[in-house]
């Protein structure tokens, strides 16, 4: 019998279960969806039931009685926190990732917190932990109370989780500034690395979901570094980048990338670093100017062969994050030619050029330079935007083994029983 780990993904609309082999071979996979949030009063929050009901529906489809399972690594939202009793049941709502915050627990975060630290900003998870303070005896992360009712451990939460709420990642401490806020930082679970064993499934729990009462739970992370983990990247200078309604990319390196004036900061896995960034370019800037039919009727008329020689930068509207940071910065497309494929092989060949240039950015900041790239989200599914893409990068493509996080959040599983892919 094939041996086999659980990676779970909470993602934002679903529940996601993939079982995978020790070489990454997807064996099985089942999802449930999970209901939007409440938006109450500008809130943005959630019963937590709702994330295990979607579980144990996801578990439900799931056919493992040819799979021994061996680990379990779980993945959530990242920046979603929850107060919990000390039986470990949750003591309200939780605050979902994109939840609001408080002007009075933002200010006193900026008075004292490094501009290098991932806690700032409008959603950030420490300012709403601390209007938390008094509802529970704990305040976890998503992923961290669903580890904690496989498990009965509710102390743990991994280095990804906990980076938005203040965690410093290079000394691999809470920082003494956090206390300066006047919230204490062991209200929060201590920090392990992704991938560490933690603890052995409850035996109700193995019971339940039809599994060995030895199954191991290990440390996962968040549903970005999920995906990006299942991309199959390993190695410093490994990219993925995302083409999807934005430009996103990450790319792992051997060293981090603190640069909050682009708002790139870095996750640890391992020895590792995944830096990224995102630009306000991509499928809305396309979008702006194509309806779908166009893109299907354009398309196979494109020639990567014959650039079309115009220098644009696609945006939907003024503003842009990475690699220009400028909230004014206006786009560029013009001179606009009278054929439209030529028109829209420029807008292609522009969006590729912004992608070069934001790998590029990221090396001059130190981080390592693009050796390979791999490719998520609808434009992936372009081959001749591939082939201008790989001209504009200078390096090679490489196929991506997964676009489920839960495939990645797997990979950790492995590696919490040893077994590092």
């Amino acid at each position: 019998m094939t041996e086999a780990v659980l990676g779970i993904d909470i993602g934002t609309s679903g529940v996601r279960i993939a079982a995978t082999s020790r070489d990454n071979r997807l064996l099985a996979m089942s999802a449930a969806p999970i209901l939007a949030p409440l938006q109450n009063g500008g809130r943005i929050q959630q019963d937590p039931a709702i994330w295990w009901n979607a579980l144990v529906e996801a578990f439900k489809g799931l056919d493992l009685s040819s799979l021994p399972i061996r680990a379990i690594a779980v993945d959530g939202t990242s920046g979603t926190i929850l107060a919990i009793r000390e039986d470990g049941s949750p003591a309200g709502l939780a605050s979902m990732y994109n939840d609001v915050c408080e002007a009075t627990q933002l200010a006193l975060i900026a008075a004292v917190a490094p501009r290098e630290t991932a806690a700032l900003g409008s959603t950030s998870p420490l300012a709403r932990a601390m209007e938390m303070r008094g509802a529970g005896s704990r305040i976890l992360h998503q992923a961290d109370w669903i580890v904690g009712e496989l498990s009965g451990t509710y102390d743990v939460t991994d280095e990804n989780n906990a980076l938005k709420s203040g965690y410093d990642p290079v000394t691999r401490a809470w920082p003494d500034w956090i206390a300066k806020t006047g919230f204490d930082p062991s209200l929060f679970p201590r920090v392990v690395p992704a991938g560490t064993r933690i603890a052995t499934i409850q035996p109700d729990m193995a019971t339940q979901f039809g599994l060995s009462s030895d199954t191991a739970i290990v440390s996962g992370t968040t549903d970005g570094c999920a995906a990006f983990l299942a991309s199959g990247a390993s190695d410093p200078g490994d990219g993925v980048t995302s083409l999807g309604t934005t430009l996103t990319l990450k790319l792992l390196s051997d060293k981090p990338v603190f640069a909050p004036d682009f708002g790139i900061y870095s996750h640890r896995i391992g020895d590792q670093w995944l830096a990224g960034g995102a630009s306000n370019t991509g499928g809305a800037a396309i979008g702006k100017f194509f309806s779908k039919d166009d893109l299907a009727r354009l398309t196979p008329l494109l020639d990567p062969d014959h650039p079309t020689g115009l220098d644009y930068y696609p945006l939907p509207m003024p503003g842009e994050r990475f690699p220009v940071n400028d909230p004014a910065f206006a786009p560029r497309l013009e001179p606009r030619p009278s054929d439209e494929r030529v028109f829209f092989q420029a807008i292609l060949e522009g969006i590729a050029h912004i992608e070069a240039e934001a790998y590029a950015k990221l090396g001059e900041l130190g981080a390592s330079r693009l050796a390979s790239i791999r490719t998520a989200g609808g434009g992936a599914s372009n081959p001749v935007w591939t082939k201008m893409r790989l001209r504009a990068l200078g390096v090679p493509e490489k196929p991506s083994l997964s676009e489920h996080a839960a495939v990645g959040t797997a990979r950790l599983a492995w590696r919490g029983i040893g077994h590092a892919n």
